[in-house]
């Protein structure tokens, strides 16, 4: 459990920001958890797509569904033939495609599972999920829709959308155990530490994309979201060292569809998790 203050202050030793690339929306936040001072940021207000991000709040609204006793873990799902769905995951290439409540999401946790996504929002309802970023207090973040293969004219916008400070108070706020009860934000959490994908911000952390559970042999533990699509890099996590423990979130948007952009994208987000980590070990 983290001891943490109270509002957010402006700290004389913060983090760096990088050359940003102006082809692409930023929205940038980095807490330090244990007082909940401000490392780094730029434009953390400004609300962008998250691609997946948002399968964060759905994993919320399972793990309080757990705890309450209004969902059975063990109980087996299957997505209706309507809401099937590919790309990211691997359920939809499975021979069983029904899997336990528990299980789905930790495939939505570890692979960022589409299918399994739309399997728990069958069960827990679209507009359940839709109220759990308003009923958390966040105003600019929420997850809006189903996992689709195509995203036609009369449906939401985007799947999910957030801004860098309510996600990185998101993360601060699980971490810390806030986020319904310490048991749920626990469940939560556990869930985000199976996630294979280690590219982004979190790739300079140097850990297993697999296996990376407990603390590696610096004491490092990771526990985060991401969310890719053609146009959107997104990664908002908490990261646990033996010095510090940082929050983060940073999210990138862009039109621009030049060669190298999403290069570019990626080298500013491991050049901030390159920090993040050096802050949480004190490397460097």
């Amino acid at each position: 459990m983290l001891a943490l203050g109270h509002g957010l202050r402006i700290v004389s030793d913060a983090l760096t920001l990088p050359d940003l690339d102006p082809r692409v929306s930023w929205s940038i936040r980095v807490l330090d958890a244990a007082n909940r001072a401000v490392l780094l940021e730029h434009e953390p207000g400004t609300v962008l797509e998250t691609a997946s991000i948002g399968k964060v709040f759905l994993l919320i609204d399972v793990a309080r569904r757990i705890e309450t006793g209004a969902l059975d873990p063990a109980l087996r799902v299957r997505a209706p033939r309507e809401l099937a769905v590919a790309d990211s995951g691997v359920l939809y290439r499975m021979r069983d495609q029904a899997q336990c409540v528990e299980d789905l999401a930790l495939l939505v946790g570890a692979f960022s599972d589409n299918l399994a996504t739309n399997a728990l929002l069958h069960v827990c309802g679209l507009e359940s999920v839709r109220d759990v970023a308003p009923s958390l207090g966040y105003t600019r973040t929420s997850l809006l829709d189903y996992i689709r293969d195509e995203r036609t004219a009369e449906m939401p916008w985007t799947p999910s959308y957030g801004a860098a400070d309510e996600l990185a108070d998101l993360m601060l706020r699980l971490g810390a155990g806030e986020i319904h009860s310490p048991t749920a934000s626990a469940r939560v959490l556990d869930w985000l530490g199976a996630n294979a994908d280690t590219e982004l911000v979190a790739d300079p952390l140097r850990l297993d994309p697999l296996a990376h559970v407990e603390p590696d042999a610096r004491g490092v533990l990771l526990r985060h979201k991401t969310g890719s699509t053609s146009t959107v890099r997104a990664d908002a996590g908490i990261v646990s060292g033996r010095s510090a423990t940082l929050a983060y979130a940073v999210l990138a948007n862009w039109t621009d569809t030049a060669i190298g952009i999403r290069e570019s994208v990626t080298r500013c987000m491991r050049a901030i998790g390159a920090q993040i980590g050096a802050r949480a070990t004190a490397d460097g």
